[in-house]
Protein backbone atom coordinates (compact mmCIF):
# COMPACT_ATOMS: atom_id res chain seq x y z
CA UNK A 1 0.00 0.00 0.00
CA UNK A 2 1.17 3.52 -0.66
CA UNK A 3 -0.04 6.99 0.06
CA UNK A 4 1.27 10.29 -1.13
CA UNK A 5 3.03 12.89 0.95
CA UNK A 6 3.73 16.40 -0.23
CA UNK A 7 6.61 18.39 1.19
CA UNK A 8 7.25 22.09 1.57
CA UNK A 9 5.28 24.97 3.07
CA UNK A 10 5.20 28.25 1.19
CA UNK A 11 5.11 27.74 -2.54
CA UNK A 12 7.31 29.85 -4.73
CA UNK A 13 5.68 29.11 -8.04
CA UNK A 14 7.16 25.61 -8.14
CA UNK A 15 5.04 22.48 -8.16
CA UNK A 16 5.57 20.52 -4.93
CA UNK A 17 7.33 17.19 -5.22
CA UNK A 18 5.10 14.18 -4.65
CA UNK A 19 6.78 11.20 -2.99
CA UNK A 20 5.36 7.74 -2.52
CA UNK A 21 5.67 6.51 1.03
CA UNK A 22 5.28 2.85 1.86
CA UNK A 23 2.67 2.07 4.48
CA UNK A 24 2.14 -1.00 6.62
CA UNK A 25 1.03 -4.31 5.15
CA UNK A 26 -2.60 -4.33 6.20
CA UNK A 27 -3.73 -7.09 3.86
CA UNK A 28 -3.62 -9.61 6.72
CA UNK A 29 -5.65 -7.51 9.16
CA UNK A 30 -9.22 -8.48 10.00
CA UNK A 31 -11.96 -5.94 9.47
CA UNK A 32 -11.82 -3.26 12.15
CA UNK A 33 -14.08 -0.90 14.02
CA UNK A 34 -12.93 2.00 16.18
CA UNK A 35 -13.92 2.10 19.84
CA UNK A 36 -11.46 4.68 21.08
CA UNK A 37 -9.57 7.72 19.84
CA UNK A 38 -6.62 9.04 21.82
CA UNK A 39 -5.11 12.27 20.52
CA UNK A 40 -2.11 13.85 22.22
CA UNK A 41 -0.82 17.28 21.24
CA UNK A 42 2.21 17.65 23.52
CA UNK A 43 2.56 20.96 25.31
CA UNK A 44 6.27 20.76 24.46
CA UNK A 45 5.43 21.68 20.85
CA UNK A 46 6.13 25.35 20.13
CA UNK A 47 3.13 27.44 19.02
CA UNK A 48 3.71 30.34 16.66
CA UNK A 49 1.18 33.12 16.20
CA UNK A 50 3.39 34.84 13.61
CA UNK A 51 1.62 35.96 10.46
CA UNK A 52 4.65 35.67 8.13
CA UNK A 53 4.81 33.34 5.15
CA UNK A 54 6.67 30.61 7.05
CA UNK A 55 6.64 31.09 10.83
CA UNK A 56 9.02 29.13 13.00
CA UNK A 57 6.97 26.79 15.17
CA UNK A 58 5.68 23.26 15.56
CA UNK A 59 2.07 24.44 15.66
CA UNK A 60 0.89 27.14 13.27
CA UNK A 61 -2.88 27.46 13.12
CA UNK A 62 -5.02 30.50 12.34
CA UNK A 63 -8.20 28.75 11.17
CA UNK A 64 -9.94 29.27 14.52
CA UNK A 65 -10.26 32.35 16.71
CA UNK A 66 -7.41 32.99 19.12
CA UNK A 67 -7.35 30.42 21.87
CA UNK A 68 -5.63 27.26 23.02
CA UNK A 69 -3.97 26.07 19.79
CA UNK A 70 -3.17 22.67 21.34
CA UNK A 71 -6.86 22.01 21.97
CA UNK A 72 -7.79 23.36 18.53
CA UNK A 73 -5.32 21.01 16.80
CA UNK A 74 -6.57 18.09 18.91
CA UNK A 75 -10.13 18.89 17.81
CA UNK A 76 -9.07 18.98 14.15
CA UNK A 77 -7.59 15.49 14.49
CA UNK A 78 -10.69 14.28 16.34
CA UNK A 79 -12.86 15.63 13.51
CA UNK A 80 -10.80 13.73 10.94
CA UNK A 81 -10.78 10.57 13.07
CA UNK A 82 -14.54 10.82 13.47
CA UNK A 83 -14.84 10.47 9.70
CA UNK A 84 -12.72 7.31 9.89
CA UNK A 85 -14.88 5.70 12.56
CA UNK A 86 -17.97 6.24 10.43
CA UNK A 87 -16.40 4.15 7.65
CA UNK A 88 -15.07 1.25 9.75
CA UNK A 89 -17.76 -1.25 10.68
CA UNK A 90 -15.73 -4.45 11.02
CA UNK A 91 -15.34 -7.10 13.68
CA UNK A 92 -12.13 -6.30 15.61
CA UNK A 93 -12.42 -3.42 18.11
CA UNK A 94 -9.46 -1.05 17.99
CA UNK A 95 -8.18 2.10 19.64
CA UNK A 96 -6.24 4.63 17.63
CA UNK A 97 -3.45 6.53 19.35
CA UNK A 98 -2.22 9.72 17.70
CA UNK A 99 0.63 11.89 18.91
CA UNK A 100 0.98 15.09 16.91
CA UNK A 101 4.59 16.04 16.16
CA UNK A 102 3.94 18.96 13.79
CA UNK A 103 0.90 20.91 12.66
CA UNK A 104 1.96 23.74 10.41
CA UNK A 105 -1.01 25.15 8.48
CA UNK A 106 -0.97 28.30 6.38
CA UNK A 107 -0.95 31.75 7.88
CA UNK A 108 -3.52 34.24 6.55
CA UNK A 109 -0.71 35.99 4.63
CA UNK A 110 0.22 32.78 2.79
CA UNK A 111 -3.39 31.68 2.39
CA UNK A 112 -4.56 34.87 0.74
CA UNK A 113 -1.53 35.26 -1.53
CA UNK A 114 0.66 32.39 -2.73
CA UNK A 115 -0.76 29.37 -0.88
CA UNK A 116 1.66 26.75 0.35
CA UNK A 117 1.75 23.47 2.16
CA UNK A 118 0.01 22.28 5.31
CA UNK A 119 2.90 20.33 6.92
CA UNK A 120 1.36 17.80 9.29
CA UNK A 121 3.18 14.97 11.04
CA UNK A 122 2.05 12.54 13.70
CA UNK A 123 2.77 9.15 15.20
CA UNK A 124 0.07 6.51 14.78
CA UNK A 125 -0.40 3.37 16.90
CA UNK A 126 -3.34 0.95 16.70
CA UNK A 127 -4.24 -1.34 19.58
CA UNK A 128 -6.83 -4.05 20.19
CA UNK A 129 -9.44 -2.40 22.45
CA UNK A 130 -10.16 -5.60 24.34
CA UNK A 131 -6.61 -6.87 24.98
CA UNK A 132 -4.47 -3.73 24.61
CA UNK A 133 -2.21 -5.63 22.20
CA UNK A 134 -0.55 -3.51 19.53
CA UNK A 135 -2.00 -4.40 16.12
CA UNK A 136 -0.09 -1.84 14.07
CA UNK A 137 3.09 -0.62 15.77
CA UNK A 138 3.83 3.08 16.15
CA UNK A 139 4.98 4.70 12.94
CA UNK A 140 5.54 8.30 11.92
CA UNK A 141 3.17 9.66 9.30
CA UNK A 142 3.74 12.76 7.18
CA UNK A 143 0.33 13.91 6.03
CA UNK A 144 1.19 17.09 4.14
CA UNK A 145 -1.49 18.72 2.03
CA UNK A 146 -1.33 21.49 -0.55
CA UNK A 147 -2.76 24.63 0.97
CA UNK A 148 -4.85 26.75 -1.34
CA UNK A 149 -3.90 30.36 -1.95
CA UNK A 150 -5.34 33.56 -3.34
CA UNK A 151 -8.50 33.31 -5.42
CA UNK A 152 -8.51 29.52 -5.14
CA UNK A 153 -8.59 29.79 -1.31
CA UNK A 154 -11.36 32.39 -1.39
CA UNK A 155 -13.46 30.30 -3.78
CA UNK A 156 -13.04 27.17 -1.65
CA UNK A 157 -13.92 29.06 1.50
CA UNK A 158 -17.07 30.51 -0.10
CA UNK A 159 -18.15 26.91 -0.74
CA UNK A 160 -17.50 25.86 2.85
CA UNK A 161 -14.16 24.21 2.01
CA UNK A 162 -12.17 25.92 4.76
CA UNK A 163 -8.65 24.92 5.76
CA UNK A 164 -10.11 22.99 8.68
CA UNK A 165 -12.57 21.06 6.50
CA UNK A 166 -9.88 20.18 3.94
CA UNK A 167 -7.36 19.15 6.61
CA UNK A 168 -9.90 16.98 8.47
CA UNK A 169 -10.91 15.19 5.26
CA UNK A 170 -7.24 14.74 4.39
CA UNK A 171 -6.38 13.29 7.81
CA UNK A 172 -9.34 10.92 7.53
CA UNK A 173 -8.16 9.71 4.10
CA UNK A 174 -4.56 9.22 5.27
CA UNK A 175 -5.55 7.33 8.43
CA UNK A 176 -8.15 5.23 6.60
CA UNK A 177 -5.51 4.24 4.04
CA UNK A 178 -3.19 3.23 6.88
CA UNK A 179 -5.86 1.08 8.53
CA UNK A 180 -7.50 -0.54 5.53
CA UNK A 181 -5.02 -0.59 2.67
CA UNK A 182 -7.51 1.35 0.54
CA UNK A 183 -5.89 3.80 -1.86
CA UNK A 184 -5.21 7.26 -0.55
CA UNK A 185 -7.47 9.79 -2.26
CA UNK A 186 -6.59 13.40 -1.41
CA UNK A 187 -9.51 15.81 -0.93
CA UNK A 188 -10.30 18.29 -3.70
Amino acid sequence: MTFFALSGCALTGQVPIVAQVAGPDVTRLPSLYVTGLNVNVPRSLKVSESLGYYPNGDIVWHGDASGDRYVQVENIFRGGLGQVTDQMTGDLPIEIDIEVTKFHALTPKARYTIGGMHAISFDLTVRNSETGDVILPTRSIKANLRGLGGTEALMAESQGRTQKVRIQEHLAAVILAQLTGKPYIPPA
